[in-house]
């Protein structure tokens, strides 16, 4: 039977070679110490020479640290994002609703499929997923809904404990005549 690492999914014989080999590391020792010591024990000789050992530790010391970092600006990205939700006018007195940044949701958590077939029943209008100009998903909803949907977001990120804003943007209609 083949164990599985839980911080990086691999097998527990290739953590080595993964980007968060310390915290896989400690993970095994926690969780099984006859593997970890067969696998770490410092006893054994290696086959590499100590320069390429080094190079080695090195290469994966940079590569976590890259990791760590990537982690934290990723941390920083979510808890200044937000949710963006657009009253853009069609013709006449006709609106749309676009919702953008819900990827930032855990995927988990919110399936924008299903949100969308609840927006759809619940508003009686058209919704659908399309891509914005950034090539992100957004929702666009017909008509004008803008103030419910936000009250059902800000009531599901409320009960899942999410910290994200939401933001409510309305953009003004200009007349092109000539």
């Amino acid at each position: 039977m083949v164990l599985y690492c839980e911080i990086c999914s691999l097998p527990v014989e290739f953590c080595e070679f993964g980007k968060s080999f310390k915290k896989c590391k400690l993970w095994l020792q926690s969780n099984n110490n006859e593997i970890y010591n067969k696998l770490y024990n410092s006893d054994i000789k290696s086959s590499l020479s100590k320069e390429e050992e080094e190079k080695i530790s090195n290469s994966l010391a940079k590569m976590q640290l890259k990791e760590e970092r990537k982690l934290e600006r990723d941390l920083i990205n979510l808890q200044n994002s937000k949710i963006l939700i657009k009253r853009i006018p069609r013709t006449k007195h006709k609106y749309i609703v676009a919702i953008a940044n819900l990827d930032l949701l855990d995927p988990n958590l919110f399936d924008m499929k299903k949100t969308c077939k609840k927006f759809a029943s619940k508003f009686a209008t058209g919704c659908s997923i399309s891509k914005n100009s950034e090539k992100k998903d957004e929702i666009v909803i017909q008509g004008d809904v803008a103030d419910e949907v936000e009250s059902y977001l800000r009531e599901f990120i409320d009960s899942n404990g999410i910290n994200i804003k939401i933001e409510h943007v309305t953009e003004r209609f200009t007349n092109k005549k000539k």
